[in-house]
């Protein structure tokens, strides 16, 4: 399986949902740097399972235990290993899905690649659980990036219909830490409400919702990329298309300036001080795959949670018969809400990644 990214910064993730334990190998961190495990751990408590009556009732502490890597709170320079143990599963419920396969999810597909043999309890190595090394990963890397200037966050951006304001043209590091903080990680607290109540409702009914998360990149150097197939919207999109549920990534402007005119969607560039910058950011700072100064911005498209209480369609792979089922056990009325942090994550490991390229291993 791939379950690794990363030029300088090499980033794999092992493990699985029901496993003994979920971890990651990050090869590639400069000696010397300090990890405050607190900040890892409060930022990892933001994805973590149980956490609010939005999300899962399944509940993990999600701390980290480190293996190697990291001594007396700083990097030795070798490869760094941490995993989480996984304390609260309920395997018996996924024993029918190896006949009859869950629609929305990887039961039929991963058969088909790998055989019966693949352990898709809670949907094994393809969960949204390995989200939670990745968030290791990433926290690390907000650490690194935010002590040379550069910060990242994310806001969820709508919630079936209910639309949170985007972010400004200049987001600051207070607006991204503000919005970390909350419950639900929005910029309206009114969107935020209606959003909460949406989600309690299709939980009631049975069902889930899909959702979007702006993220943004605060301080990243101009001319920090290549162009083709190794820019920045290249790393990370392969990141971020990593992470179970994520449909669609779009910068910039989007899919928006597809349905404009040239004259609407360029950003005209001006002087500030000694600095240029545009007026707008419709490139999401990114032009020919290198950044021009301004923030990145990007947003995904979250599907709905495929696990729904409700009864479904599928088929017995054993009869080969066309057949039902009704999915029990503890899931998310909206992955969106919890794949906040994960998104950020992603982008700081992605970007720290690139940073390291170009200064060949040290920042």
């Amino acid at each position: 399986m791939s379950s690794e990214f990363g030029q300088k910064l090499r980033v794999q993730l092992f493990g699985a949902s029901h496993g003994p334990a979920i971890g990651c190998v990050i090869d590639g961190l400069p000696a010397g740097e300090i990890i405050d495990q607190e900040e890892l751990y409060a930022f990892l408590s933001r994805r973590r399972p149980g956490g609010t009556d939005l999300g899962t009732a399944r509940n993990e502490a999600d701390r980290p235990r480190f293996i190697s890597g990291l001594r007396e709170g700083l990097t030795s320079g070798s490869p760094l290993c941490a995993i989480i143990e996984n304390t609260d599963q309920r395997s018996r419920d996924y024993d029918k899905f190896a006949r009859t396969p869950r629609p929305g999810h990887a039961d039929y597909t991963a058969r088909l690649r790998y055989g019966p043999e693949t352990d898709m309890r809670g949907g094994g190595h393809f969960s949204g659980r390995l989200t939670a090394p990745l968030c290791i990963a990433g926290g690390i890397a907000k650490q690194l990036l935010s002590r040379r200037g550069i910060a990242v966050g994310a806001h969820l951006m709508s919630v079936g219909d209910i639309e949170d304001e985007p972010f400004p043209l200049l987001p600051t590091p207070e607006l991204l830490e503000a919005a970390a903080k909350k419950p639900l990680a929005v910029l309206d607290d009114r969107a935020g409400e209606k959003m909460a109540e949406l989600i309690r409702t299709v939980r009631q009914e049975g069902d889930s919702i899909g959702g979007t998360v702006e993220c943004a990149a605060v301080g990243v150097p101009a001319g920090l990329g290549s162009p083709m197939f190794d820019g920045i919207e290249n790393r990370l999109a392969r990141v971020l298309f990593g992470i179970p549920a994520v449909k669609g990534v779009e910068f910039g402007s989007g899919f928006a300036g597809s349905r404009r005119r040239g004259s609407e969607n360029n950003d005209p560039f001006r002087m500030e001080g000694d600095r240029i910058v545009t007026e707008t950011n419709n490139c999401g700072g990114i032009l020919g795959g290198i950044s021009d100064g301004m923030p990145i911005v990007f947003r995904c498209a979250v599907k709905p949670t495929p696990s729904i209480a409700r009864e479904q369609k599928t088929v017995d792979l054993a009869g080969r018969e066309n057949a039902a089922l009704t999915i029990e056990g503890r899931h998310d009325p909206c992955i969106a809400v919890r794949a906040v942090p994960v998104m950020e994550a992603a982008c700081a490991a992605a970007l720290l990644d690139l940073i390291l390229e170009e200064k060949n291993g040290a920042i």
